[in-house]
């Protein structure tokens, strides 16, 4: 069944034509996913499928009584209300229906023998049943803890969230909602891996129609049956994943460009004999031409495909070659502070990464990972430790926020002031490669977008002639074209490169090492991701039988029937390891005594994390009061530190209060 279908939608600002006659078709149960370049138009075409915008001509349709659910309508959450009231504000539903049960039940007691009263009862349990009266609850606390919102988190004030804990609000009450078409626009910002995944196994089982734009291709992959493809003011679809996309795409075009290839050499040689023909000039030689001519003109031409659009050129080189040994670390300690307000991001870090190597680190949010880049840098140096940077290596440094760009600067003029030595042809001809032409060079770099910084970035990155690259998420604003140009730019690069990313697709591609950072040091994987899941995966189910082990010692008589004193009475007597059957003395011990020093150490750490809580509250607190000064309020330079440091410190409580769930839930 068709829910949802556009007819010769069109869209322009001025002479600017973002789609222009767009028709297509989605059925029930389909999950689309919308592609493009930056800029080609997808967040506009979702726009009007919402009725957020209006289209200059055609018409869509959405199926009658048909909820739909769209990422940006959540953005208008009251700021004085918590995470919790506002999310339960969504099932005032629910809550009426709980009065109205509790009015129906108060006069079924008073008169039980009423059939209609007892009928209407039973009426309103069934509906609540139905409408989720008695697994909301549920359901809301296990979307909020997949979205990063521990309990504690949740008596938060909207006002006082960050940008990405906003976004990740809206979707957890998004999918709450549970509407019948769901749409998504880059729903996998701001969440790592784990969120991700969780989000992905959501989505599969999600009942409803899905309409997402994406350019996470693993995501793609693992959510979407169709590809909408936005492109040259046009949506091209295409059934099956990401994956099957691309090579649908690929053989289309060579089929098409063949096509049309033999079609003008066939032309070609008809023109070639018709001429030929006519210069003989005679007339059964015209009459023939005449002929072939009106057969000509009644052949259906095939249009010229489109020329593909100018992608980004990149090539990295390196100037020189650095030694084999790049970067050697060893316990490699962070953290910063002093005495209670000491916050410690990893420990016992090792590093042994040589020539030639392409380094992926993953890790939770605030573990240190660019922190440990910007340690690799000598930027900052490690509070425990020793790192030693090799013989002739050169760094060449992109950072995922794009600071070190000058925002006063046009984009000609950052270029120039780094690399002098090229003359202005050159200059704009480099820009050119990745895609500044014509007058985008004297754009400011503060009003580009996030993708015109990255390319700006890479730009730099590129004529520093680096043999090292030390990259902090550099596909976060890159579309999937210039994702796919920046991949094959990296395989071909003969030096080194060191990358901090979450982006599963670049993951499976690029890396010859995985390396997990951690709180307690760094677990290193050879092979990309889907290897780095798999062995992760052997690991845990390694560390569950030591702990299996460890559980049948301390149940090892648990299969002898007794009675419940004796049970109790056994269970507060020392553990006689030595008796367990098939286990020598030496491997209990080692058990044993893994289990009481792991015991200690989260004793210590549950300790540390609570005295961390009470302090960054303690700072809360003061920020707060400091903000509602109203010498401060009439100062906008000082509430504007203010409110950066009041957001910094919630961020790092809600981490703590998170971290201190799951160490008391080990216990």
């Amino acid at each position: 069944m068709i829910v949802l279908s556009a007819n010769n939608l069109s869209k322009a600002y001025g002479t600017d034509v973002i789609l222009e006659k767009v028709s297509f078709h989605i059925n029930q149960g389909d999950r689309v996913g919308i592609i493009g370049r930056n800029g080609a138009g997808k967040t506009t075409l979702l726009n009007l499928l919402t009725g957020e915008l209006s289209s200059d001509e055609g018409e869509f349709f959405i199926g009658q009584n048909l909820k739909v659910g769209y990422l940006k309508q959540r953005d208008s959450f009251s700021p004085e209300l918590t995470i919790e009231e506002a999310i339960d504000g969504l099932f005032s539903h629910i809550h009426k229906l709980e009065k109205e049960i509790a009015e129906a039940s108060d006069l079924v007691a008073a008169n039980p023998t009423e059939e209609r009263l007892v009928h209407r009862l039973y009426n309103l349990q069934q509906e609540y049943e139905v409408k989720g009266g008695y697994t909301y609850k549920s359901e809301i606390s296990g979307v909020l803890t997949s979205m990063a919102f521990g309990k504690e988190s949740r008596i938060k004030k909207i006002g006082s969230l960050s940008g990405g804990e906003k976004t990740r609000l809206a979707l957890a009450a998004l999918l709450l909602e549970k509407p019948d078409i769901l749409m998504l626009d880059e729903p996998t910002n701001h969440l790592d891996i784990g969120t991700l995944k969780w989000l992905e196994q959501y989505l599969s089982q999600y009942k409803g129609t899905l309409v997402i734009v994406s350019h996470d291709r693993y995501f793609l992959d693992q959510v979407v049956n169709r590809i909408f493809e936005v492109e040259h003011h046009q949506v091209t679809c295409y059934k099956g994943k990401y994956s099957q996309y691309a090579d649908q795409k690929r053989i289309m075009r060579e089929s098409q460009l063949k096509a049309y290839n033999a079609q003008q050499k066939e032309i070609r040689r008809q023109e070639d004999m018709i001429r030929i023909m006519k210069e003989h000039n005679t007339e059964h030689l015209v009459k023939r031409a005449k002929s072939r001519e009106k057969r000509l003109d009644m052949v259906k031409r095939i249009d010229k495909p489109r020329e593909l659009q100018s992608s980004m050129k990149i090539d990295f080189k390196q100037d020189f070659q650095s030694g084999n040994d790049v970067i050697q670390g060893k316990a490699l300690s962070m953290s910063f502070g002093s005495g209670a307000n000491r916050r410690e991001l990893f420990r016992n870090v090792n590093l042994d990464i040589k020539r030639g190597d392409k380094i992926c680190i993953v890790g939770p949010n605030g573990v240190g990972k660019t922190t440990l880049l910007r340690m690799i840098l000598g930027e900052l140096a490690p509070v425990l430790g020793n790192l030693k940077v090799g013989h002739n290596v050169a760094f060449g440094y992109y950072d995922q926020g794009q600071l070190l760009l000058n925002n006063s600067n046009t984009v000609f003029e950052e270029m120039k002031e780094s690399y002098r030595l090229y003359n202005n042809t050159e200059m704009r001809s480099i820009l050119g490669r990745f895609l500044f032409k014509g007058e985008d060079v004297f754009l400011n770099v503060g009003s580009l977008s996030g993708g015109e910084k990255a390319r700006l970035s890479l730009a730099k990155l590129m004529l520093s002639g680096a043999n090292t690259l030390i990259l902090d998420e550099p596909t976060n604003h890159l579309d999937i074209e210039s994702k796919e140009v920046f991949e094959e730019a990296l395989k071909d690069f003969d030096g080194t490169a060191i990358i901090v990313s979450h982006d599963r697709y670049f993951l499976q591609k690029i890396p010859n090492k995985i390396l997990e950072l951690n709180s307690d040091g760094m677990v290193e994987y050879l092979g990309k991701y889907d290897y780095y899941l798999e062995k992760r995966e052997e690991i845990a189910s390694a560390g569950k039988y030591v702990s299996s082990l460890a559980n049948l010692g301390e149940n090892k008589n648990s299969e002898l029937p007794k009675s419940e004193d004796k049970m109790t009475t056994e269970r507060n007597e020392p553990l006689e390891m030595d008796s367990l059957e098939g286990l020598s003395s030496a491997e209990i011990r080692a058990i044993k005594k893994q289990q009481e020093a792991e015991e200690r150490r989260r004793a210590r750490l549950i300790e540390s994390l609570e005295k961390e809580i009470e302090t960054l509250e303690r700072r809360l607190k003061e920020l707060e009061v400091e903000m509602s000064k109203e010498a401060n309020m009439a100062d906008f330079e000082v509430l504007g530190e203010l409110s950066r440091e009041h957001e910094d410190v919630g961020n790092r409580l809600e981490e703590v209060y998170d971290q201190w769930a799951e160490v008391q839930g080990g216990i």
